[in-house]
């Protein structure tokens, strides 16, 4: 997945000045939690999404949770970041005018933006403090992870750029949920639609 171009959109933190960094205490994990972390971290530094890092000033947490596959997933605990950030105020789109522009048309498509998150790059200046302790490392992110705060708005506002000719007409857009839509039930004048905008 090659991602979003960085000249287009990227993540930027905009920490508030004066804020102090702060580096979490090392948490323990059961041996076999370690073990699915491991594989994770393995999976993450294959793509390419994470990186080691030496020397970090802000340092999370992972927090190992448990799907109903039994699979660990990694999260990270952002929260001390996320205080030190204001909120990003882009406008979401109002859900009950989107649901509206849907009725009467002749076909939807409904899609979700699978690893959209991922898509878009940290900043440069930023994605070293995105940094977490696992029991093999320490690592930052190069794409934009789950957890911290404004990734909605930045996710919203990168959508809002890439269809902004298309909203409210063809594609009406959530975060990474889309719909197209057409008021016709041309099969095939929608398919060729969908294929050429997307």
């Amino acid at each position: 997945m090659p991602g979003l171009n960085p000249s287009l959109v990227s993540h930027t933190l905009n920490i508030e000045l004066g804020t102090k960094p702060v580096v979490q205490p090392r948490r323990n994990f059961h041996p076999e939690v370690e073990k699915q972390i491991k594989v994770e971290i393995e999976k993450l530094l294959a793509v390419g999404f994470i990186k080691p890092i030496k020397h970090s000033t802000w340092l999370a947490n992972i927090v190992p949770v448990k799907k109903k596959t039994g699979v660990i997933r990694i999260c990270t605990d952002y929260r001390d970041l996320n205080r030190a950030c204001p909120k990003d105020e882009f406008p979401l789109p109002n859900m009950d005018i989107l649901i509206d522009s849907t009725s009467g048309q002749g076909l939807l498509s409904f899609m979700d933006g699978f690893s959209g998150y991922n898509q878009i790059k940290m900043s440069p200046k930023d994605a070293e403090k995105t940094a977490f302790r696992t029991p093999y490392g320490n690592f930052y992110y190069t794409v934009m992870p789950f957890g911290l705060k404004n990734v909605g708005a930045t996710y919203q506002r990168a959508m809002t750029a890439v269809f902004h000719d298309m909203m409210g007409k063809e594609v009406e857009d959530y975060v990474d949920d889309l719909v197209v839509k057409s008021k016709t039930r041309e099969v095939e004048d929608y398919v060729d639609d969908l294929v050429v905008k997307f």
